[in-house]
């Protein structure tokens, strides 16, 4: 094999360290560098998961991470010209050898990397599919459109990591790691709250018309793990969550610009347990995005917002008095239930009843294969409630947390 170069695309894949030791070695021969080149790649074997052909898995790697033009144009939701699409298979026609090849087998720990069984498996999405698919196809225009399918699929960069991200102090979207996991089959009961979120959502991953949502009831009643499901139900389909502070609601046009250019994807901008004092001024920049100010809402961002309180401006004592000017307290009430009245679509979530609280916790505990006595279930779980905050989910889901830990 020769070295690897003058990839125009895919240059940063000849600036990674590892095709750089692999260069070198191919260069200079020399027992040293094939060293180093042997340390680096077990080390990214290693720490990614790279299986059997070590070399040529890590390739395959890197073309998925997509940080190249082709994947940054699909990611901008540009097209991908007929130039760009000419230089994408001549450079796909020079990969694909590396990506076929063994490494040189008159090196022992070639045979290995051949071979290569790591410690882990490579949790990158879609990354299997696209080896799999890579390896069937038969030739470079059909590698090409492969990798923009992938693409357009699974995205590229960090969103190919990340299915929710928070906002950083420098302006940017951050990756959150080790992100919640939970579907909305985990959810148990609020079967019309759930799909009237589902609906929404999917509406506006359709492209159709779609409203922002304020989800509001007790605590611990599933809404931010309604909200937090969508984003790994639908993550194929191109949707991301960023979650942001109250405290950043105020830099919200220039986060919708921010992802206004990323049209590739679709949003959700999440507000968790949201309310305002009335001294409170931050929820008139919510209110301005939400109606659209001066610049048009971006047809990938949607908003979804939970609250204990109805009204998220809390109301005074003296909102209500009646020695107050009765313009004046008309006005205060107004601009207190102003801001719930600018979500479209506003869901409800209401404390279980006793039975259903019971029903919650003998769904969490079926799940785990234990069965109890309708008597048993109402004495353990009851006994449980009352030394606790109450009836809701997050109470039943500690109870099953406690009784796992107990007898299984």
């Amino acid at each position: 094999m020769d070295k690897m170069s003058n990839l125009l695309i895919f240059h940063d894949i000849m600036e990674d360290n590892v095709i750089r030791k692999y260069n070198e070695a191919i260069i200079k021969k020399s027992e040293e560098c094939w060293q180093e080149f042997h340390y680096e790649m077990i080390k990214k074997a290693e720490k990614i998961g790279l299986s059997g052909n070590a070399f040529s898995s890590y390739i395959v790697y890197l073309l998925a991470k997509g940080n190249n033009i082709v994947a940054d144009n699909i990611q901008h939701n540009a097209v991908v010209g007929n130039s760009l699409s000419i230089l994408l298979e001549d450079e796909m026609q020079r990969i694909m050898p590396y990506i076929e090849s063994m490494l040189p087998a008159d090196k022992k720990i070639n045979t290995v990397l051949n071979d290569y069984i790591p410690g882990q498996k490579c949790s990158m999405e879609g990354y299997n599919e696209l080896t799999a698919k890579l390896a069937a196809v038969n030739s470079a225009q059909e590698a090409a459109q492969t990798l923009i399918a992938h693409y357009k699929k699974y995205g590229s960069g960090q969103m190919v990591h990340y299915r929710a991200f928070c906002w950083s102090n420098d302006n940017k979207l951050k990756g959150i790691n080790h992100f919640e996991k939970i579907r909305m089959t985990d959810l148990i009961g609020y079967a019309k709250q759930k799909k009237q979120l589902v609906d929404n959502t999917l509406t506006f991953i359709e492209g159709k018309p779609y409203n922002n949502i304020l989800l509001v009831g007790s605590r611990g009643t599933g809404k931010s793990s309604g909200v937090k499901a969508l984003a790994n139900e639908y993550y194929k389909k191109g949707l991301r969550l960023l979650q942001i502070t109250k405290d950043q609601i105020k830099l919200l046009p220039d986060i919708m610009e921010h992802l206004r250019s990323l049209a590739g994807y679709k949003f959700i901008i999440f507000l968790d347990d949201l309310s305002f004092d009335q001294e409170e001024r931050d929820y008139k920049y919510l209110k301005s995005v939400i109606e659209g100010g001066v610049a048009s809402r971006p047809e990938n961002v949607v908003l979804y917002a939970t609250s204990n309180r109805r009204h998220l401006i809390k109301e005074t004592w003296n909102d209500r008095e009646d020695t107050q000017e009765e313009l004046y307290r008309n006005d205060s009430v107004n601009e207190s239930i102003s801001l719930s009245d600018r979500f479209g679509i506003i869901i409800n979530y209401d404390a279980p009843n006793q039975d259903e609280y019971l029903a919650i916790i003998d769904s969490y505990l079926q799940k785990e294969g234990i069965s109890l006595s309708a008597e048993q279930l109402r004495v353990e779980g009851l006994r449980w409630e009352l030394t606790h905050s109450g009836r809701n989910g997050r109470v039943a889901k500690q109870f099953v947390n406690w009784y796992l830990g107990q007898n299984k």
